[in-house]
């Protein structure tokens, strides 16, 4: 099995920066997709960033030019850097990865979610 642990989150005040970051741990031969997604209060969940094993990367229009998703495939980790961080950004934030795993089926993970409130 796959595991995720995220950290990161907290309160903040608008303007302000925080960093969130996801390990993932267990039978991973290879990581094909990460991203960040997140769900507000009364809200379907929806995409925040992703980034693919190339590298390439795609952003909500909402958070462009604020928000930078980065990777660290040695270290199976996926970072999201937040600036600027406005009320609206405030929700929980899930991690969320595709690998193969060693015995090279597909496994889709979802982290536990983490809570970001930013304060006006």
């Amino acid at each position: 099995q796959v595991q995720l642990v995220e950290s990161g989150g907290g309160l903040v005040q608008a303007g302000g920066s925080l960093r969130l970051s996801c390990a993932a741990s267990g039978s991973i031969f290879s990581i094909n997709f990460m991203g960040w997604y997140r769900q507000a209060p009364g809200k379907q969940r929806e995409l925040v960033a992703t980034i693919t094993s190339g590298g390439s990367t795609n952003y909500a229009d909402s958070v462009k030019g604020r928000f930078t998703i980065s990777r660290d495939t040695a270290k199976n980790t996926v970072n999201l850097q937040m600036d600027s961080l406005k009320p609206e950004d405030t929700a929980v934030y899930y991690c969320h990865i595709v690998v193969i795993t060693h015995a090279r089926s597909h496994l889709a993970v979802w982290g536990q979610g983490t809570l970001v409130t930013v304060s006006s």
